[in-house]
């Protein structure tokens, strides 16, 4: 099976490149693509950018013009529960958007049974199995990822963990996921935390960015190793 790695942005797929075996470059839909194989398994990855159409068109190009059969979305996140420190890393069991009407998505197409985007249940085995393989300190959540349209800091980080009870914050998960529900390809999402409540948003991401990025996809590698 062909694996979908979409990313956000250039630095969070900056370090997927170095694992890419013999990779193509092509170009679709105004985004660059790499082919190869990644720890023997059949790959394409790329950056969508910042926001939910990007993710959806990103993850309609790796399902149809890629023919993947399971895309993983990598990178980074912001910190909504407590419990969660800079450089943890979150793997999605279900995912929503905070900032669409509750009824859209359940009253009108794709027709949900609640808001909620289910994760893959094989993909969430894989990614366990690669929890349970890291080496002494490294921490992993598995639950419920949000997404919306903007940054999410200070006073907004509580609105949503009483709205919502997610582990993390993003711009694109649910937007991915999305494409992939209704094209009946399975889906994870793997992130690793930049920012928390006790961190000004902005400049966490900026300064975390790179090694989070890195620690998301070495997670996602180890995954694909044990495929």
């Amino acid at each position: 099976m062909k694996i979908g790695i979409l990313c956000a942005g250039d630095s969070e797929l900056d370090p997927f490149l170095p694992m890419l075996e013999s990779p193509a470059v092509t170009e679709r839909a105004m985004l660059r693509v790499y082919e190869g194989t990644l720890e023997g398994v059949p790959a394409a990855a790329l950056f969508s950018g910042v926001c939910k159409v990007n993710a959806a068109v990103a993850a309609q190009v790796l399902t149809d013009a890629c023919r993947c059969g399971a895309v993983i979305n990598a990178g980074t996140a912001g910190g909504i529960d407590g419990r969660l420190r800079v450089f943890d890393t979150v793997v999605s069991t279900e995912t929503a958007y905070h900032d669409v009407g509750e009824d859209i998505l359940t009253d009108f197409h794709p027709w949900l049974p609640s808001v909620w985007f289910p994760c893959d249940p094989g993909l969430l085995a894989l990614a366990r199995r690669a929890a349970e393989g890291l080496e002494a300190g490294r921490r992993v959540f598995f639950g419920r990822v949000v997404t919306g349209e903007h940054f999410v800091e200070g006073k907004e980080r509580e609105r949503l963990e009483a709205a919502w009870a997610p582990l993390s914050a993003d711009m694109e998960t649910a937007a991915a996921a999305h494409a992939c529900y209704v094209n009946h390809v399975p889906f994870l999402s793997v992130r690793t935390i930049t920012d928390t409540r006790d961190h000004d948003g902005v400049g966490s991401f900026e300064e975390n960015c790179a090694r989070a990025s890195r620690l998301s996809a070495e997670f996602v590698r180890e995954m694909l190793r044990l495929l």
